[in-house]
């Protein structure tokens, strides 16, 4: 077998032993979860289990930053400038186009990781990640001097609110399109609530 097939034997493997995990997290929670249960049900011996994972939480820690890494890797691109002058021709900024079709893709997890039987530190994860992004591009493209509210508000205020529609587009079953989600974000984002709900001066 070559390097290239191994590997691509192991994703395939891991993201099995995740699919698994995430079903057995929707019908009994994260601690109700043994390793029993995920080889039972993923039809893997616990070997190959522990080949992987030293246990059930480093599973959980491993399949959240590998979602972590893969949002990483798309909101670097993100401009906010960028993101405004799409937004104001009524067009989605592509790179969160992106970062929802990448939602999307791993929705199930996503949608039980984030939801009541899910792990409340992803959440923060999720939001420091936000918040962080959102400070360095702040810092590279705003004139604080400009800011209407002390930046700590306002980006507590985006990672909050974007975590819950993310959360909510997830619950809801993805009615919205990934481009129709990208310009509701980006209207309450960029433009502001009172604007998106018509409270135009």
């Amino acid at each position: 077998m070559t390097e290239r097939a191994a590997e691509k034997r192991v994703n395939r493997t891991k993201r099995l032993i995740r699919d698994t995990l995430t079903e057995l997290m929707e019908e009994k929670g994260f601690e109700g979860v043994t390793v029993r249960d995920l080889t039972e049900k993923a039809q893997i011996n616990r070997g190959t289990f522990y080949l992987h994972y030293r246990d059930k939480y480093d599973l959980l820690e491993q399949s959240e930053d590998e979602i972590i890494k893969g949002i990483v890797q798309l909101v670097n691109d993100i401009k906010p400038m960028e993101a405004v002058a799409f937004t104001s021709q009524g067009e989605p900024f592509p790179v969160i186009q992106k970062l929802f079709e990448y939602f999307q893709e791993h929705a199930d997890f996503m949608k039980v990781i984030l939801g009541p039987k899910g792990d409340p530190a992803f959440q923060v994860k999720l939001r420091e990640l936000i918040t962080q992004t959102f400070l360095q591009k702040i810092a590279t493209e705003v004139n604080k001097e400009d800011m209407l509210v002390p930046v700590e508000f306002l980006t507590t205020y985006v990672s909050a609110a974007h975590v819950g529609v993310i959360q909510h587009w997830l619950e809801t079953g993805m009615e919205k399109s990934p481009s129709e989600m990208t310009l509701i974000l980006a209207k309450m984002t960029l433009l502001g609530p009172g604007y998106a709900a018509g409270l135009k001066t």
